[in-house]
């Protein structure tokens, strides 16, 4: 039995790598995306298997349930992910930091790992 997943397409404003953290460009203005930058950008999921070499290419996001996505540290099953600088998933606990969701395994810096899908924000209730 496989797990459904949601992957919608969208528009890159830059190049963006293979399972990379992504959140949008310019949402004021339109809803590209680019590799997510920090822990309080807008996260929107994660790319694919395929990243874009070019903006204005369309590319694969998970929005839901089992994505993929590379570390930029050590991370423990369960841990809630949020972006490093570089678009890699990090643990976080920290208040206000936003998260894709949560690490369905461990792993170290630049292993690529199974998530839970699960946008939100840390410390805020629904």
């Amino acid at each position: 039995m496989s797990i459904p997943t949601f992957i919608r397409s969208y528009r890159a404003a830059a190049a963006i790598s293979a399972h990379l953290i992504v959140a949008f460009a310019d949402a004021a203005n339109d809803a590209t995306v680019t590799a997510a930058a920090d822990n309080l950008d807008p996260l929107l999921g994660t790319t694919g298997k395929v990243g874009v070499s070019n903006a204005g290419d369309m590319v694969d996001v998970t929005l839901g349930g089992l994505g993929s996505v590379t570390l930029g540290g050590t991370v423990k099953a369960g841990d809630a992910l949020t972006s490093d600088a570089n678009g890699k998933a990090v643990a976080t606990t920290t208040a206000g930091d936003r998260i894709i969701g949560y690490a369905d395994q461990p792993g170290v810096a630049d292993d690529i790992i199974d998530y839970f899908a699960a946008p939100g924000v840390i410390g805020e209730t629904v």
